[in-house]
């Protein structure tokens, strides 16, 4: 399942789940709306992993979590820790990062 934030929290939900795979994109991103389908084919295939959608415009301390510099960048955490982070609109790329995470 993929969680779109709604409000600024995502330290609350990175804080509570074990494993979090983020999406920081924005609305007039074309390559945010590419990846997000993608996005939400890998939180149907890795139920132990939270998924989540952040608008890095909206929620700037969300966005702090990570060094958001291009969009979308994907972000991991572990344990309430950031893990590691990739810019990047390739699928086999995005795979990479959330199997460094979900396998460990």
């Amino acid at each position: 399942m993929v969680q779109e934030l709604n409000q600024d929290n995502l330290q609350e939900l990175v804080a509570s789940n074990d494993t979090v795979v983020v999406q920081y994109s924005a609305s007039w991103c074309g390559n945010c709306r590419i990846m997000k389908p993608k996005v939400k084919k890998l939180a149907r295939e890795l139920e132990d992993v939270t998924f989540v959608i952040a608008d890095a415009e909206k929620f700037p301390e969300s966005r702090q979590l990570a060094t958001v510099d291009n969009l979308p960048t994907f972000a991991t955490f572990k344990n309430g820790a950031f893990v590691n982070q990739v810019q990047t609109n390739k699928f086999d790329v995005l795979k990479e990062l959330v199997d460094e995470v979900a396998l460990n």
